[in-house]
């Protein structure tokens, strides 16, 4: 009888241990993420800075960002969730340079996923700044301001850092994530945009455990 209760003991334990292990996320570096050979200094050294790279015109970047941004309103105070506008062409610049300007201005967060909106549901056309300074005065934003901002060496400044960050980061396509400037998670590695955020969740939570 005692080695009947041993052999279920046994038994149970196996299939305890197979079923915590399979509940347990797997993600592999090198399949899910990858690692890059030179870490890149992130913004905030004692936080753990989660970067988006996107881009306005990017129809998978258009369907992510909202999971993102309920990600993000999740997060730990430990945890510096930020974002950057890829810049591959000259065409793609006025995008950038108006992310940047709604967020000198104080506006980005009402207004980044109406332009989303706008490019990808109303189909409107930006063809260079005027089109930008009227669409964002809708937020209260002086025209003739908005036009400076977006034409400043301020501006200019941080679509050149962040194009410096894509190709450090080595960024190939949106959107893409990169955990502590250390790890790049893509949505073909990941899986999926929901996968991309898990592996974003397995990444903090190793790094706060190597911290």
């Amino acid at each position: 009888m005692r080695i009947l209760l041993a052999v279920f003991g046994l038994l149970f334990t196996i299939v305890a241990c197979a079923e915590s292990s399979d509940s347990a996320p797997q993600f592999q570096e090198g399949t899910h993420y990858t690692k890059l050979a030179e870490a890149v200094r992130t913004d905030d050294p004692e936080k753990i800075e989660v970067r988006e790279m996107f881009a306005y015109t990017c129809g998978h970047c258009f369907r992510f960002d909202p999971l993102f941004s309920e990600w993000k309103k999740k997060q730990a105070d430990d945890v510096y969730v930020v974002q950057t506008p890829v810049v591959w062409a000259k065409q793609m610049e006025i995008y950038a340079r108006a992310f940047y300007t709604a967020k000198s201005m104080g506006i980005l967060d009402e207004a980044h996923m109406d332009l989303f909106n706008a490019l990808h549901l109303q189909r409107t056309r930006f063809s260079g700044v005027e089109d930008f300074a009227d669409f964002y005065a809708q937020y209260g934003v002086d025209k003739d301001k908005f036009v400076k901002t977006f034409e400043s060496f301020g501006i200019d400044s941080q679509v050149r850092q962040g194009d410096a960050k894509a190709r450090a980061y080595n960024i190939s396509g949106t959107p893409e994530l990169v955990v502590d400037g250390r790890y790049t998670i893509s949505a073909s590695g990941a899986g999926g945009h929901e996968e991309m955020l898990q592996v974003a969740d397995f990444l903090v939570n190793k790094i706060r455990a190597e911290k």
